[in-house]
């Protein structure tokens, strides 16, 4: 696997606890963001106009959108983003979504995205994503995902075993 350095950073740094050094994989990965100081980026988002509602406060509907946009960038960081995974004819459907809204949010705030491995298996994986502006919490959203070749499920342990090794090492040990 190549992987070449981002080309525009838009967020701030975050250590990614529970990672483990054990596979050459991970190794690799973990040199390649170790050669930049850093682990993993937490995604931000700027609330736009049109994400707002009647009452000036980001519409409710958005912030499953915001989960994706973090999720994907995540995975492009971990090396193994969308079109790295689907050119391999497998895919990761959203089976359940949830959001616990804790402070609402208005149009320009910075809304800081901390994604983390929460729990997977060989057929699925599941993510927790912490929201944060201003240092408040506003939002716990939670995602699972399941693995598919050709519309069956697939266990991407033998599918993409490198792929898997990377998401295991970034479950977190809470």
């Amino acid at each position: 696997m190549t992987m070449t350095a981002p080309t525009k950073i838009k967020a701030v740094i975050v250590i990614v606890t529970g990672h483990s050094r054990k596979s050459p994989e991970v190794k690799t990965n973990v040199a390649y963001f170790e050669q930049f100081n850093t682990i993993m980026i937490t995604y931000k988002h700027e609330v736009k106009y049109y994400e707002c509602d009647r009452m000036g406060v980001t519409h409710h509907s958005n912030y499953v959108r915001f989960m994706e946009e973090a999720r994907v960038d995540w995975l492009d960081q971990l090396g193994f983003g969308f079109e790295k995974i689907e050119a391999e004819n497998v895919f990761s459907p959203v089976i359940s979504i949830s959001c616990e809204y804790k402070h609402p949010t208005t149009f320009k705030d910075i809304i800081e995205i901390e994604v983390k491995i929460s729990k997977m298996s060989e057929m699925k994986f599941e993510f927790d994503y912490t929201m944060r502006s201003n240092g408040k919490l506003v939002c716990l959203g939670h995602s699972a995902h399941c693995f598919i070749e050709n519309g069956r499920p697939v266990a991407i342990s033998k599918r993409l075993p490198d792929f898997y090794q990377s998401l295991k090492s970034y479950l977190s040990v809470e």
